[in-house]
């Protein structure tokens, strides 16, 4: 006699109802009984409108539900959104203490989540937070209170990479990834241009691709440094710039402002202005301190130096040399 199977058919919540694999179709159809424990299971309508007859059921505890599976079979179980949490370890311990007297079991994975799922979440928490019934706290910021918090996390970012920290790496980029969230869904509810975070996905795609001919186009580019070439020539079209520095933002921190217009005037091969004197003056004055640095950040981008990183590597180093002068580790 052939033992009896329990077939648990997962499924996600991040896929469309509908798109599962053509094993989970097969399942479904032969199955002698479907059972579900969700009336409100995103995929009932799209199996049921395929002819295949669910049967909703009290799902009750994992235990409970374990027992009541093992009883049915053969049978195949829908899978709730939540995972059923318990169920495998409570049909585990059923196997073990009720060994030859339980049926064949099955995990079939019916759909899968495609890259990038798991910001459908994202985007779900961050609409909970702020619609009525959320966090007060987040249902009263707006983009300007945000700034500064969108401010530190990058900064915390950067800490974290020069740092070589890929656990706090992988938080700090979690922690930037909300404030996008966060600074879309606030945008949604502005009352004359609402935009979502689909909206801002879907312009830096078309952004990517414009300013990537070389991948998504027949554009040749021989190197990185005719693709970041390519890449400013596009930028200032589509920008209509009239100067070579239009576009730095004057609120960068200073030594990071002046890199990046020696950087801009750099890569735009503008010879109308010399270069800064690179040397210590007898008497420094604000100017004159500020020609100096200046000077600095053009030696070195000509040196490919990131100016704005050397000089926080060597402010780490400074504090790890006064830590250790005052006996602390460094």
């Amino acid at each position: 006699m052939d033992t009896p199977k329990l077939t648990l058919l997962t499924t996600t919540h991040r896929v469309a109802p509908g798109l599962l694999s053509w094993p989970a179709w097969e399942a479904l159809r032969s199955a002698p009984r479907v059972l579900a424990g969700d009336a409100s299971h995103p995929q009932l309508p799209a199996v049921r409108q395929a002819g295949v007859v669910v049967e909703v059921v009290e799902r009750g505890s994992a235990p409970a539900l374990a027992r009541m599976l093992v009883e049915a079979a053969p049978v195949l179980w829908l899978g709730s959104a939540d995972g059923d949490p318990g169920l495998t370890d409570a049909l585990a311990r059923i196997s073990v203490e009720e060994a030859g007297r339980v049926p064949e079991i099955e995990v079939l994975p019916g759909s899968y989540d495609l890259p990038g799922a798991r910001l459908l979440d994202l985007a779900s928490v961050m609409d909970r937070l702020r619609s009525p019934g959320g966090c007060p706290w987040d249902a009263e910021q707006t983009h300007a209170s945000l700034v500064k918090y969108l401010v530190e996390e990058a900064f915390e970012l950067v800490e974290a990479i020069e740092e070589g920290d890929r656990e706090t790496l992988r938080e700090e980029l979690g922690d930037v990834l909300l404030q996008v969230f966060f600074h879309s869904r606030i945008a949604e509810e502005h009352p004359d241009d609402p935009f979502s975070i689909d909206d801002v996905a879907g312009d830096i795609v078309e952004k990517l691709m414009y300013r990537h001919p070389h991948v998504f186009g027949d554009v040749e580019a021989s190197g990185a440094a005719q693709v970041e070439a390519n890449w400013e020539q596009l930028k200032a079209a589509e920008k209509q710039r009239e100067s070579v520095l239009d576009g730095v933002p004057a609120g960068l921190p200073a030594l990071a402002y002046a890199a990046k217009l020696v950087s801009r005037v750099r890569r735009a091969n503008f010879v109308g202005v010399p270069d800064g004197a690179y040397e210590l003056p007898a008497e420094l004055t604000e100017r004159s301190a500020g020609d100096l640095l200046l000077a600095i950040a053009q030696r070195a981008y000509d040196a490919d130096v990131d100016v704005d990183a050397a000089l926080r590597a060597a402010a780490r180093r400074y504090r790890a040399a006064v830590r250790q002068a005052e006996g602390l580790n460094p």
